[in-house]
C-alpha cells in the first residue's frame, strides 16, 4: 500500500476489507493530499464503511440522469440540451468519478466564450446536481468538486414592461398567430405554459372570467376576461378543432403551440421591440393595458 504517481496526479493503493486490490486517483497533484486520501480510506476500512466506487462512463450516468429527470422534472428537456455540452466537453468514455475541480473549471471558461455567464451557471448547477446523485448511489467517493468552482456573478437587472409603442411594433411585425398569442398574454398575465395549456372547460364567456391551474405552485386562480381577451377567444372558438384553447395550425398536428416556436418567429421580425421581447415581458400587463370590463 501507498502513494504512487501517474502523470501529473497522485495516485493511492491499498487493500479493501475482502482483500481486493484498490487503485484510486486522488484528483490531486500533491501527495500531501494523496496521503491524508489514504488515511481516510484505511480508516473507513477499520470502521467497516468503506463502499468501493462504482466505475461508470460520464455519457451513461448521464442517460441514467435523464431517466430520473423525465420521472421527476417537468423543464427535462432543458436539461437534455444542457447535458449535450457537459458530454461533449468531458467526453462520454470519461469515468464520472475522475470529473475534478480543475477540468471544471476548464468547462466554465471554454463556455463563457460561447454563452452568458448565466447559462454556464445553469450548466454548472446541472453538473452538480448529476455529481450529487452520483455520490449519493456510492458512485463517487467524497465531497462534490463543484463546490470548489465559483459560479459567475449574476446581475439582475429586473423586468421590463413594454410600453403601449412598442405594443403596437411588436404586434406590427408579428404574424397574425403570433399576434393572438401576445395580445392574450398582455391582456392576460399568463405565462407562456399556462397559455398553451388552457383548455375551453377552463373559459367561462358569460362570466368574463378564466379558470387557471398553475403548474409550479399546482393551485387555480381565476383571471378576468377583457375585451382583448375576448376578442381572442371569440375569434379561435370559431375554428375549435381541440380541447385547447391554442394549437398548432397545421392539419397534421394539433399539438399545442411550443415555447421555442414562439420565440424563434418573434425574433426573426424585423421590429427592432420584438427582438428584445421575451415571453416574461409579454406575460407582464403593463398599466396601458385596458381595464377589467
Amino acid at each position: 500500500m501507498g502513494v504512487f504517481k501517474r502523470g501529473n496526479k497522485y495516485w493511492i493503493d491499498f487493500y479493501d476489507s475482502n482483500r481486493n486490490r484498490v487503485q484510486e486517483s486522488s484528483r490531486s497533484s500533491s501527495r500531501r493530499d494523496a496521503e491524508a486520501l489514504l488515511a481516510l480510506r484505511k480508516s473507513e476500512i477499520i470502521r467497516g464503511m468503506y463502499k468501493r466506487p462504482a466505475k461508470i462512463a460520464f455519457g451513461e450516468f448521464g442517460t441514467r440522469y435523464m431517466e430520473y429527470a423525465k420521472a421527476n422534472k417537468r423543464s427535462w428537456l432543458r436539461d437534455q440540451q444542457m447535458l449535450k455540452h457537459l458530454t461533449e466537453f468531458f467526453g462520454s468514455e470519461r469515468q464520472i468519478s475522475e470529473v475534478i475541480a480543475a477540468d471544471i473549471e476548464g468547462y466554465k471558461i471554454h463556455r463563457r466564450k460561447q454563452v452568458s455567464g448565466s447559462t454556464v451557471n445553469r450548466e454548472l448547477a446541472l453538473l452538480k446536481r448529476m455529481l450529487n446523485l452520483a455520490i449519493d448511489s456510492d458512485v463517487c467517493l467524497g465531497s462534490n468538486p463543484v463546490r470548489k468552482v465559483k459560479f459567475f456573478q449574476e446581475i439582475n437587472t429586473g423586468f421590463r414592461v413594454l410600453s403601449k409603442e412598442e405594443e403596437k411594433q411588436f404586434l406590427a411585425s408579428a404574424t397574425p398567430y403570433i399576434q393572438d398569442i401576445a395580445v392574450f398574454a398582455l391582456n392576460t398575465g399568463l405565462r407562456i405554459g399556462e397559455i398553451r395549456s388552457l383548455k375551453w372547460e377552463s373559459v367561462d364567456l358569460e362570466n368574463k372570467l378564466l379558470t387557471v391551474f398553475a403548474e409550479k405552485t399546482h393551485k387555480i386562480r381565476p383571471v378576468p376576461i377583457n375585451a382583448g381577451t375576448r376578442h381572442v377567444l371569440e375569434f379561435w372558438a370559431l375554428g375549435r378543432k381541440s380541447e385547447f384553447v391554442f394549437y398548432n395550425h397545421k392539419p397534421e398536428s394539433l399539438s399545442l403551440i411550443s415555447r421555442r416556436v414562439l420565440l424563434w418567429r418573434a425574433e426573426r421580425r424585423e421590429s427592432r421591440v420584438s427582438r428584445g421581447i421575451r415571453c416574461a415581458t409579454l406575460s407582464r400587463p403593463g398599466s396601458w393595458i385596458e381595464a377589467w370590463i
